[in-house]
């Protein structure tokens, strides 16, 4: 066996810089919007720190209850109230689990509402990332006066670059594949 290093791999890599850990956890934010179950809104939450996931969250119902895709939304002041919020969702996670969430980034796909900028702070959410805005919240105004840190960003591609093919260590499931 050789002390020597192997060389640099010669798979040449595409084209296109490697996402910023911000866009990272936009991205994971986007794909847990995917698992939303109310139609007036797709949210997604990440919650992070130290580059590390501790939590993530989607707008959906309470755990064991029927979901607005199944028995339709609950609609008071024009808002869905059968489904929790993302942010929500995913603070509870965290606290089913037992993660402080102190100084930690929630990455979330819109302007968090009044109460789960509330919910964020008193959290301790030292910082939120955004690419999109929400009507008649006042988590900005709620953001500054708790100094927490308000960024927005850009929608971060929404393509996922995943070549199979390009990877000499791996193949497709092919029949061996669930469905």
């Amino acid at each position: 066996m050789s002390d020597e290093p192997a060389p640099p791999c010669s798979l040449s890599l595409p084209d296109r810089p490697r996402p910023s850990w911000d866009e990272y956890f936009l991205k994971l934010a986007m794909l847990a919007s995917e698992r939303a179950t109310c139609p007036r809104m797709h949210c997604g939450c990440v919650l992070a720190r130290d580059r590390f996931v501790l939590a993530t969250g989607y707008n959906g119902s309470l755990p064991g209850t029927p979901h607005c895709t199944t028995d339709g939304c609950i609609v008071v002041n024009d808002h869905c109230v059968r489904t929790n919020h993302a942010e929500i969702n995913a603070i509870c996670q965290a606290a089913h689990h037992g993660i402080h969430l102190s100084g930690a980034t929630a990455y979330v796909t819109n302007m968090p509402c009044t109460a789960c900028a509330k919910a964020l702070i008193g959290a301790g959410i030292a910082r939120v990332v955004v690419f999109s805005d929400f009507h008649e919240t006042l988590a900005e105004r709620f953001f500054a006066e708790s100094r927490v840190r308000l960024d927005r960003l850009p929608v971060p591609e929404r393509e996922i670059h995943y070549h199979l093919e390009q990877y000499s260590s791996a193949r497709p499931c092919g029949a061996n594949c669930e469905h």
